[in-house]
């Protein structure tokens, strides 16, 4: 336990034990990797991680960060590549980020805090909110409109929820001028503008944070009732939301649009000392969500790479944490420690640390193009948010009960998301998890069509755990282009045409309206219909192209796969079958996140691209290897039907296109598949 005050200006220094200074000596001296306790397989046999390795982690990883802080603490100033926002932004980022992490530690331990972190966040904060926006080393900037400088918003919420969690240890002890210092400077996120998506829950967080310690007013209140008003419009169904109005869909759901609220019901309901409510809308939405997303982790820990703000690595496991930590999933405690302690150990494996112990910018090391010009230095420590499933105390379940297989370990399973038009494959025998995606982009009503650029996050047909999209201005892994005068014509805005899925077996479709990179941006009445079909590892990938120009062509490209050694190797198959003139294997010499070079097999149709395509994909990983015979058998290709047999089956599959209007106002009719 720790108790201590601050005025504003004195510093704590001086105050802190001996044996804690002794530690932190220590420390300074630790290799670059995280000293963590031997493995526990009796109680974790796929992971070896308990409770204990958590704690170990998340004072490791503090460790090392606040090696860079400054004097007084209201920055850490990590080094590295300037964000977009500047070094004072990242600075404060470096503070927030790594404060969650501490406040989920010392929450979870009921207030203990044997390495005395709560002291310098708390001195952090009062030099921070001294003087906002002043030209020092400790002060923080001040909170404006998103688009004028808005990224210390995003640190508000960090830091309201950090304090909301360790109350009578930090903000109980504080002075009433640092109180009301930091309150001031909260509330900045509560009158400025957010941007139109996840944004709405940082200030929403700041006034649940007020509302808590007695300094809720009106425009608190307003503000949580319209950020959770806008909140209920993005429900998708299924457990998903889209990130804002007609926004992308990816992990944003798990470390944003579902714990911020989640998390505010469970501390109201703490800190009123009553159960939660499991049975309420936004619990109940978060276990329908980890019933789909607990199966995008692999059998090696990795999450599927999709979406933007990779570089936040293991807080991808936030959603399934705070599942056990509240009740409201339908994971056992078991398979749920085991998805968390997977992702966190296949980071800390794979070189997610630097050589100066801090999270760097990228995937399993520094890799740039996982990362959005709105990350800095700081950044990679939304990762902290992993550390919600401290808030479980150490005889939770959670924490006691053995761990269960991941879902991806228990058997070969395909899982349709019609509501949102994901596909998720999984292969237990070489853990690897496929995303097929028809029916997200990363597009928000507020753009026009024509401003989105191609999206590797977001465009590609498929993405997975053990590969990742390809750099920009390297061949694109995973898409369906048409070639038009030089221009790629780019997915923009699917329309979802449906998903199914039984055990081993699934399918999902999108039609979408090409558009090209410069120039004329669309076609007037093209149509490509896209079909996705899964078995075992195999995809049977078929596209229909209609009211294409008659000098156009078409591509597809297969799995990015990575050259030389790796980890977790896998091999890729892509095999023309109906509609394509040419094979050829290319390099992409920027790599992925996954691996410095990787080589994608390419189909090509050189002129004339109306018409149907049809291919075979697949990847899997070890010594697995795929062959077409053993997929499908009995193809069958007509002008607007395609029939085959999945091998082993005794009944046909058919996917049949009806013909649809060109009226730009009429969507085409949905492809008639019959399983």
């Amino acid at each position: 336990m720790c108790g201590f005050a601050i005025d504003g200006s004195c510093s704590i220094r001086e105050s802190i034990d001996v044996n804690v200074t002794y530690v932190t000596l220590c420390w300074s001296l630790l290799p670059v990797m995280l000293d963590l306790p031997a493995a526990n397989y009796s109680l974790s046999p796929y992971t070896g991680f308990s409770r204990e390795h958590w704690e170990a982690a998340a004072d490791g990883l503090l460790a090392h960060a606040w090696k860079w802080a400054s004097p007084q603490g209201g920055r850490l100033d990590l080094p590295g590549r300037s964000s977009v926002s500047g070094v004072r932004s990242d600075g404060l980022e470096g503070y927030a980020r790594t404060f969650l992490a501490a406040a989920c530690r010392v929450a979870g331990a009921n207030g203990d805090d044997p390495h005395q972190w709560l002291p310098r966040y708390a001195e952090g904060l009062a030099a921070g909110t001294k003087s906002p926006g002043a030209d020092d080393a400790e002060s923080w900037p001040v909170i404006q409109d998103v688009d004028v400088f808005g990224q210390p918003m995003v640190e508000s919420a960090c830091i309201a929820l950090s304090l909301r969690l360790t109350r009578p240890w930090l903000w109980d002890q504080l002075s009433p001028q640092v109180q009301d210092q930091a309150e001031a400077w909260l509330r900045g996120s509560l009158t400025s503008v957010p941007a139109p998506s996840n944004w709405y829950l940082f200030p929403y967080t700041v006034a649940g944070f007020l509302e808590s310690v007695g300094r809720g007013d009106s425009l608190t209140a307003r503000v949580r009732e319209h950020a959770l008003t806008l909140l209920d419009s993005w429900y998708a169904g299924e457990g998903w939301y889209t990130d804002g109005n007609g926004g992308g869909i990816d992990y944003y759901n798990g470390w944003a649009l579902h714990l911020y609220p989640v998390l505010d019901e469970l501390l109201a309901s703490r800190e009123q000392g009553v159960p939660l409510n499991r049975t309420g809308t936004y619990p109940q939405r978060l276990s329908a969500h980890l019933d789909s997303y607990g199966r995008f982790f692999a059998a090696n820990g990795a999450s599927v790479h999709f979406g933007r703000s990779m570089t936040y690595r293991f807080a991808a496991g936030a959603a399934i944490g705070l599942g056990g930590v509240t009740g409201a999933t339908p994971l056992s405690p078991g398979a749920s420690r085991r998805i968390l302690s997977g992702n966190l150990k296949y980071f800390l494996d794979r070189g997610s640390l630097d050589e100066n112990g801090l999270l760097s910018l990228g995937w399993h090391g520094e890799h740039a193009a996982s990362c959005q010009p709105y990350s800095g230095p700081g950044s990679p420590y939304w990762a902290s948010k992993a550390f919600v499933c401290l808030l479980a105390p150490a005889d939770d379940p959670l924490w006691t009960d053995q761990e269960d297989p991941a879902p991806a370990e228990q058997s070969d399973h395909v899982q349709a998301l019609p509501d949102v038009g994901l596909l998720v494959q999984s292969t237990q025998e070489d853990g690897i998890v496929r995303l097929h995606n028809h029916g997200t982009d990363g597009f928000h009503a507020e753009r026009a069509e024509a401003d989105i650029a191609r999206n590797a996050l977001y465009n590609r047909w498929s993405y997975s755990t053990h590969t990742g999209p390809t750099a920009e201005r390297n061949i694109a892994d995973n898409e369906f282009t048409l070639r038009w005068r030089g221009r790629a014509g780019s997915r923009v805005r699917p329309h979802r045409l449906g998903a199914w899925a039984s055990g081993g077996r699934g399918w999902a479709a999108s039609w979408h309206t090409p558009v090209f990179e410069t120039g004329l941006r669309v076609f007037p009445g093209l149509r490509v219909t896209s079909v996705c079909l899964v078995s075992g590892i195999y995809e049977l990938r078929i596209h229909r192209v209609e009211g294409a120009p008659a000098e156009s062509a078409a591509e597809s490209t297969g799995w990015a796969v990575p050259r030389g050694r790796s980890k977790d190797p896998v091999t890729g198959l892509l095999v023309a079958l109906a509609g394509w003139e040419h094979t050829d294997e290319v390099v992409a010499p920027a790599g992925t996140a996954y691996a410095s070079s990787a080589t994608v097999t390419r189909l090509r149709r050189l002129s004339g691209a109306d018409g149907l395509y049809v291919s075979i994909a697949a990847l899997t990983g070890g010594d697995h290897e795929a062959d077409v015979s053993q997929a499908i058998e009995d193809l069958r290709v007509s002008e607007d039907a395609v029939t085959f047999r999945w091998r082993g089956d005794t009944a046909d599959s058919t996917v049949r296109f009806r013909p649809f209007s060109v009226d730009l106002q009429e969507a085409p009719h949905p492809p008639e598949v019959i399983i």
